[in-house]
């Protein structure tokens, strides 16, 4: 079965459910809502399950200090 041209990514700065098609799965992308950076990865294809619940917060963490790092930002 051919899986959907676009797969459900939440972005990881502000929460905002994404559709990303599958040719970015790998890249990085900017959220059009709030600009954070990310990686498009594909929950049901990712070799580990970001999504659970003590996973997904050390995910959204990671995001978000390569956001900062981009824009140079410091968190102290």
């Amino acid at each position: 079965m051919p899986q959907p041209p676009i797969f459900i990514q939440e972005c990881p700065v502000c929460g905002r459910p994404l559709e990303i098609r599958r040719e970015y799965q790998g890249k990085k992308l900017a959220c059009p809502q709030c600009g954070g950076r990310f990686t498009a990865i594909d929950p049901a294809r990712h070799p580990w399950d970001i999504w659970n619940n003590s996973n997904r917060m050390l995910y959204k963490a990671d995001e978000l200090l390569e956001t900062c790092a981009a824009y140079g930002t410091a968190i102290n």
